[in-house]
């Protein structure tokens, strides 16, 4: 964890009136966004602060991000994003500091839209969320000619990322289901060799949580 405020982002909210100004900075540790359009964002910092940025967030606000590169641009959550707030003791402070997670409308209704959210990018993983989150019958086996077919038809893209390495795959049910047809005509694809429940294998919240360079896995 040497040099971890390295790899943070810092979000800033300004906001003027006719008689006061308000400048707000928070750290970022997690964002995911396509554009102007945030779909996740994890920030911490004081209570008044993650207070004035959630209500801000509600209020459809834009903001300024800044990457751990030092670019910037702005962002907003969005319309109907949701909030999630907590609060984090760290030995040593007085203060609890404040954590807050703001989710898009996008990424609370993951997949039902033709696009998935991944977080990170990681083939069997991929694979494994685009069967979960659009109920497809199908083998883990198939994952590596699927998300090849995908790759090649252009159809998993990067996005802005703090934190972790996302990516969209814009795909809907039926059209990976028209795939899964066209592989199993040529071949490509099979079957089961007995009948019974197809195992998966297990994932477990560390390992979907890992920072993976999404440049290496399609290089």
């Amino acid at each position: 964890m040497q040099n971890a405020h390295l790899r943070l982002g810092r979000l800033e909210y300004l906001r003027s009136t006719a008689s006061i100004q308000t400048r707000i900075r928070v750290h970022v540790d997690r964002y995911m966004g396509e554009e102007e359009q945030g779909h996740l964002l994890s920030l911490y910092g004081g209570d008044a602060e993650v207070g004035a940025i959630a209500a801000a967030i509600h209020e459809k606000h834009p903001f300024t991000l800044t990457f751990p590169d030092g670019k910037s641009r702005a962002i907003n959550m969005g319309a109907d994003p949701s909030c999630y707030r907590g609060a984090l003791t760290i030995s040593g402070r007085k203060h609890s500091v404040r954590h807050l997670v703001a989710v898009s409308e996008a990424l609370h209704a993951n997949g039902a839209a033709g696009k998935t959210y991944l977080l990170n990018y990681e083939r069997t993983l991929a694979w494994s969320t685009l069967v979960s989150f659009l109920g497809l019958p199908a083998d883990p086996r198939w994952g590596e000619w699927m998300i090849d077919q995908l790759q090649h038809d252009e159809k998993i893209e990067s996005l802005q990322g703090i934190g972790c390495d996302p990516v969209v795959v814009i795909a809907t049910r039926e059209s990976l289901m028209e795939k899964i047809s066209k592989g199993l005509q040529r071949g490509e694809l099979c079957f089961p060799e007995v009948d019974g429940p197809i195992l998966w294998p297990r994932v477990n919240v560390q390992d979907a949580l890992k920072t993976i360079r999404y440049g290496e896995l399609i290089a």
